[in-house]
């Protein structure tokens, strides 16, 4: 019996890489449709504000470098690849290198631990389109959700559980645990989609193992369109815990496993110039970016994945 020759596949959102790409990836964002200039100013200046560009790329990059060295042992010759959905290196870009090697089994992961139809359901539809141009393209194992994989869930918990020591030890009792991640239009939710689900069973998961008995859930980083975005928005949230009198917010963003503009930007200057005005102490957790932790939840994505594959295959040759 030969096996397969199996390869991996991370999957980002994308990001400009130079100031100058803000504006085609906005239009690649936003559908090909045009973006009004004042808008492409303010998104061109938080990127000014974060370093020029989006670390998103070299971040997936690590990560999928310190998985192939977390395989190697067991699997010395499977590649990572990375591929985005809205900039280069698009995912279109990078399944006919994928196809030239003689990939016959891809995991395909995408770097959201959390399944909705629009975030996704649109990485899978970006994979399937660009393996429609072939014969006989790889068979195809797609992780849709990983939220509650207790690797990465542990790795959570142990940095909410470190940065609350950042807090002077007489108030961590009422320090006020936010866990946040990307908002997405309300319609979805009308529709279905168990993203809210999802994410609220993640964060308590990471609660519990982390120790925290009293927690909230807000959503961040909502696009600009007049369509109704999924809340409480974290800012409103972090403003109406000042109200109360709470002085002191740790915010979790479970819904993000890099650095990039919603957690340098969104979090690191938005939102704790908010926490500034308002008088509240903001610490946020760490982003995972390529720590030992996400990477066993990965590899753990992976093994799994490749286990059942074997078994399916013994079945088909038994057959």
């Amino acid at each position: 019996m030969t096996m397969e020759r199996t390869a991996v596949l991370l999957m980002a959102y994308g990001g400009p890489l130079s100031l100058d790409d803000v504006e085609p990836y906005l239009l690649d964002v936003r559908g090909g449709r045009p973006t009004p200039p004042e808008l492409i100013e303010e998104v061109r200046e938080r990127y000014a504000l974060i370093g020029g560009q989006s670390p998103l790329l070299a971040w997936t990059q690590r990560q999928a470098r310190a998985l192939e060295g977390a395989l190697r042992d067991a699997y010395p010759e499977m590649r990572v690849f990375v591929g985005m959905r809205h900039w280069h290196p698009y995912i279109r870009e990078v399944v006919p290198e994928m196809v030239a090697s003689g990939v016959e089994h891809l995991v395909a992961i995408p770097m959201a631990p959390h399944y909705s139809k629009m975030s996704v359901g649109a990485y899978r539809k970006a994979l399937e389109e660009a393996l429609a141009a072939y014969e006989n393209p790889p068979r195809v194992s797609f992780v849709e959700r990983w939220g509650t994989e207790p690797a990465f869930v542990e790795t959570v918990a142990e940095n909410v559980r470190r940065t609350l020591e950042r807090f002077p030890a007489e108030v961590r009792p009422s320090v006020a645990v936010v866990f946040t991640a990307h908002s997405l239009p309300r319609r979805v939710v009308e529709m279905g989609d168990p993203y809210p689900i999802e994410l609220e069973k993640s964060s308590a998961l990471v609660a519990e193992a982390a120790g925290v008995k009293e927690w909230l859930f807000a959503y961040q980083s909502a696009g600009a369109s007049s369509v109704p975005w999924l809340g409480p928005d974290v800012g409103e949230v972090v403003q109406e815990l000042a109200e109360q009198g709470r002085e002191h917010v740790l915010v979790v963003p479970i819904g993000f496993v890099c650095d990039h503009v919603e957690i340098l930007y969104d979090i690191d200057i938005e939102l704790k110039g908010i926490a500034d005005r308002v008088g509240v102490h903001l610490e946020r957790t760490p982003s995972l970016n390529d720590s030992p932790g996400l990477i066993r939840a990965l590899k753990s994505l992976v093994e799994r994945h490749l286990t059942t594959a074997e078994v399916q295959e013994r079945d088909d040759v038994r057959a």
